[in-house]
């Protein structure tokens, strides 16, 4: 047992066992977590709130509803909390009173210039202690650790020598910048969770209710089901369809990955890479247009650009993704002769369209929502009407009152790991900005880069999988932006290329191992190692490690740029990247030997640079590669 406690990373980064509250706890659980989400919507929509004060009140309600829905150990009681349990929550509700009474206040008062009263500092304190906690339960030690590590800087980092010294804080001053302004705990991280993130979540889970899942998996089914590897396909592909709304890696993998790893074991597919499959298509949403992440949210906020923008711009190299886990998937299932689905389990299209086609109104309201310039928060409630008015076509996908208190009691459930994690980011970003950190790092990175361009780059991907390794993408991202973003500022680097190129990183984190947390979420399914699922689900993901460096390089994949520009980039790309595919997977037609394969992957990645005349030298090289494999065969058999 030991052994394992020391080895398994997974108990390094372990969180609190979830509860489903029952009996009495239910009753008073659930209607709070009603009351919490009903406060947003109205906050959103109605309400004119001020910033500070609404993201303290959603925070202090979310943290008291975790310290009751998440154990202190992956060992706690599933069923009741503990008596510290309820004595986190009720200071955590304690909190929401006083910010809530108080907030006008602190929403007026002038940081650093009027002192904190002895109350204020210690419900401060109180603030940080819980905010730590609830993050240790519900994302794990790794960003924990990485708080605490930032939170030492701050206060004994004016004991460093050289470039990382920075000025004496006092706790004092700690206090009131980490929780009563809006740099710290209260700050943009926390404040997306309370707006575009809680909205779109929102937006997935009636969808959720509406039996929307369902229609997309059989309409991919549909499609997708009888050809070879059928049900890789359908998970590739129903997996990018639920994911583009969800926004959830985890959520789309438990939800989808449900029915197509067991169906991809009955089929011949080992369990490792069923769960691989399944964790890299469900990944993909989160950076595929139009719902995409939380992640993608902070981004809007951070930089300034309409979220509008960065999803149109986030569409193609998605394309690319999807493209590349396809074509793996095609090439095993006909190198290994894998079936498709017994063709009484496929839906008939026609039958899948009558039955859902009316799904499809949603995204089309988003969508023309994102067009017409509304904020992110206002398009995902558009979204959230319009599913439930498509539900209301069809008996079995009414949504009623009870449905919908479900729904908001749900999406208020899963904002918990979200909230925890944006408000924990928050500390980190205050105490870069109050130590200065974010420059020192850039020249720390300048000085071994010598400000190359692309090693800048690699650094950055780096450093984003590293910090991806112990917290969720959306913290990772927003540190990532903090550390990373002047930097590539000052290089040059188009500011929309830059951050999206950080938020792939941060997305592809939840398949990088040790820590891929959609890969242990597969791994529950599939009932396989975690590491190895993840391991696969890095190589079906590999456009996403590649691609960003060529929208990076050449903004036409953008859209930036004369459109035939654009046009001829995206092929050329999807081309190499079909190619490339093939040569993992050794496909017999096009590189079965390994020269083949080294020759035609060379070309391929030739092709995938934004240089045209690389990309005609590449595309010779991969057509010779082919065709001499062709000539090779032969002779060989």
């Amino acid at each position: 047992m030991a052994r394992n406690v020391f080895l398994d990373p997974a108990t390094w980064f372990s969180v609190g066992v979830r509860r489903k509250p029952t009996g009495w706890l239910k009753f008073v659980v659930t209607p709070l977590a009603v009351a919490l989400a009903v406060y947003v919507i109205v906050a959103a929509t109605v309400l004119i709130v001020a910033p500070w004060e609404l993201t303290a009140i959603f925070l202090c309600g979310i943290v008291g509803l975790a310290f009751l829905g998440v154990g202190a150990t992956p060992n706690s009681d599933p069923e009741s909390p503990s008596v510290l349990d309820y004595a986190f929550a009720l200071a955590s509700f304690a909190m929401l009173v006083y910010f809530a009474v108080n907030s006008q206040g602190f929403v007026d008062r002038i940081a650093l210039l009027n002192p904190l009263s002895t109350v204020e500092f210690v419900f401060g304190i109180l603030m940080v202690l819980l905010t730590l906690e609830i993050t240790r339960r519900t994302t794990g030690l790794g960003l924990t650790v990485v708080v605490l590590i930032f939170v030492a800087y701050n206060f004994f980092g004016h004991l460093l020598g050289g470039v990382l010294q920075h000025g004496y804080i006092d706790a004092n001053h700690f206090i009131d910048i980490m929780v009563y302004t809006t740099d710290g705990i209260m700050g943009l991280p926390a404040r997306v969770a309370a707006t575009y993130a809680f909205m779109f979540v929102m937006f997935g889970v009636v969808l959720y209710y509406a039996k929307g899942a369902d229609f997309f998996f059989d309409l991919a089914a549909s499609i997708s089901g009888g050809r070879a590897g059928g049900p890789a396909k359908v998970a590739v592909v129903s997996s990018g369809m639920y994911g583009m709304i969800s926004g959830s890696p985890t959520a789309d993998v438990v939800t989808t990955g449900s029915v197509t790893i067991p169906a991809m074991k009955r089929l011949g597919y080992s369990p490792a890479v069923a769960g691989a499959v399944e964790t890299a298509a469900s990944t993909g949403g989160s950076i595929m247009p139009p719902v995409m992440g939380s992640a993608a949210f902070l981004m809007a906020e951070y930089t300034g650009i309409s979220y509008r923008d960065i999803a149109i711009a986030a569409l193609l190299p998605a394309l690319l993704y999807y493209i590349c886990i396809y074509a793996q998937v095609h090439f095993r299932a006909v190198r290994l002769k894998l079936p498709g689905l017994d063709p009484a389990q496929i839906p008939k299209f026609t039958a899948a369209m009558k039955q859902g086609a009316t799904f499809f109104v949603p995204l089309v309201v988003l969508t023309v929502a994102l067009v017409y310039g509304y904020t992110a928060t206002m398009v995902a409630i558009f979204g959230a009407i319009a599913v439930v008015i498509v539900s209301w076509f069809r008996r079995d996908t009414r949504l009623g009152p009870v449905e919908l208190w479900r729904a908001l009691a749900e999406t208020t459930f899963r904002m918990v790991p979200v909230a925890g994690a944006t408000a924990a980011a928050g500390l980190v970003i205050a105490g870069i900005t109050m130590t200065g950190l974010a420059s020192k790092f850039a020249h720390v990175v300048y000085a071994i880069t010598s400000a190359n361009h692309f090693f800048t780059l690699v650094v950055g991907g780096m450093l984003t999988l590293i910090l991806g390794c112990g917290m969720p993408t959306p913290s990772a991202y927003i540190l990532a932006a903090v550390l990373m973003g002047p930097l590539m500022n000052q290089l040059g680097v188009d500011v929309l290329a830059g951050q999206l190129f950080l938020l792939y990183f941060a997305v592809m984190s939840a398949v990088t191992p040790p820590v891929a947390v959609a890969a242990y979420a597969a791994a529950s399914i599939a009932e396989d190692n975690p590491i190895t699922i993840a391991a696969h689900a890095v190589k079906l993901s590999l456009a996403a490690f590649v691609v960003p460096f060529v929208f990076v390089f050449g903004p036409e994949l953008l859209w930036k740029g004369p459109l035939w520009k654009t046009a001829v980039t995206f092929g050329s790309a999807a081309i190499a990247l079909i190619v490339i595919a093939a040569a993992i997977e050794r496909h017999s037609a096009w590189c079965h030997s390994w020269w083949a394969r080294l020759v035609v992957t060379a070309g391929a990645l030739c092709m995938i640079t934004p240089d045209m005349r690389l990309t005609a030298v590449g595309a010779v090289v991969v057509a010779a590669g082919i065709g001499a494999n062709r000539l090779w065969r032969p002779a060989a058999a």
